[in-house]
């Protein structure tokens, strides 16, 4: 918190008293005080006194000190008046009132979560950032990772409190809530995290709301940012990672952006790029010239990469049946499986079908 905000005050009090007033954060450096030649110095035996004493108000070393709420946390201030007479403890108590409602005020604006939030939703100009980050001695070189949680089906508001008791540091994790169903955790990960480990913390948390809630989540992960600038960038991987998943990996629930493939491309495609490119594909027959079955023997084809003999064991066919079922592709479309290009050529094909399918196109 910007000691402007109480040295604001404290020019308020001036005029109502002679008494020297003024402002020590955590490391006992006053961010604010009416003796202006005071303001950057230490007033280390007043830190340590706080950190011996937590009695909400302390009378020690000529001043009186009043420890402002939330004393110990990074945040957290306490005031000091010089005297310790009954008028310096009046007088340091209706300080630490008013210093206490310009804190919130100034918090409610400038804490940590919600710059984050402003962050993510491009709500800050990108100048802005830095000095809101040094208001809020925020470190912006740090590498986060962003992870979108979109309950399905049913909500819950208790998913956000089951969240936030996850991940406690509150100066580290940053959880904010962006709609009834998501919710969007920035976590602070080491600078050599690999993906795997994105995805462990992602099972974590489904599988406590699932446990918890009983609530059934999808989760996006944007990649690694590694500055506080390309927050809102990773932000939108998340949330394309959710959406190219419905289309492309329905059968997941975790989805990481760096592991969307082909489909990431395939979905920022117009649709009538798409169209275009099955027609040129299909040119003797279309797509939907071939049925269930001749659909679920090509990808049984590709996820066994190829493999004819391998492909045929899991269809419980002869290999020969395989075969002929893969001549019978290539007389309709023009296609031969078995050769790597065309295969590729396919595989596209099939992917951008299914992401016009999502989007009505056909």
């Amino acid at each position: 918190m910007s000691g402007r905000i109480f040295q604001s005050v404290i020019v308020q009090m001036k005029e109502a008293t002679n008494r020297v007033i003024g402002v020590i954060d955590f490391d006992g450096g006053v961010v604010a005080c009416s003796e202006l030649s005071l303001v950057g110095t230490k007033l280390g035996q007043l830190s340590a006194m706080l950190g011996e004493n937590k009695d909400q108000i302390i009378v020690a070393a000529g001043k009186t000190i009043k420890l402002l709420s939330g004393w110990n946390n990074i945040y957290d201030y306490a005031v000091f008046v010089d005297g310790e007479d009954s008028e310096a403890k009046c007088i340091c108590i209706m300080a630490s009132i008013a210093f206490n409602e310009a804190k919130i005020c100034n918090e409610v604006k400038y804490d940590k979560s919600t710059f984050v939030k402003n962050i993510l939703f491009d709500n800050i100009l990108p100048g802005d950032i830095f000095v809101r980050a040094k208001e809020l001695k925020f470190d912006m070189d740090v590498s986060r990772a962003v992870f979108l949680i979109r309950q399905i089906e049913k909500s819950d508001i208790s998913a956000l409190e089951v969240i936030q008791n996850l991940f406690p540091d509150r100066q580290r994790d940053f959880i904010v809530s962006t709609s009834e169903t998501d919710i969007v955790l920035v976590k602070e990960v080491p600078v050599d995290v690999e993906s795997e480990d994105l995805q462990k913390i992602a099972m974590h948390i489904e599988n406590t709301i699932s446990t918890e809630l009983f609530i059934r989540t999808v989760i996006g992960i944007g990649s690694v940012s590694k500055h506080l600038r390309s927050l809102a960038e990773r932000y939108k991987e998340a949330q394309v990672a959710i959406e190219v998943g419905k289309v492309f990996d329905t059968e997941k629930t975790i989805i990481s952006y760096e592991n969307l493939g082909i489909g990431r491309i395939i979905y920022q495609l117009p649709t009538t790029l798409c169209e275009m490119f099955l027609a040129e594909v299909f040119k003797k027959n279309p797509i939907d010239a071939l049925d269930h079955e001749t659909l679920y023997t090509i990808r049984k084809f590709f996820e066994n990469n190829l493999n004819v003999s391998e492909t045929s064991r899991k269809l419980f066919v002869h290999r020969n049946t395989l075969v002929y079922r893969l001549e019978k592709i290539k007389k309709l479309t023009g296609l031969d499986l078995r050769e790597f290009d065309h295969a590729i050529v396919f595989k596209v094909a099939l992917m951008v079908n299914k992401y016009l399918n999502s989007q009505g196109g056909k």
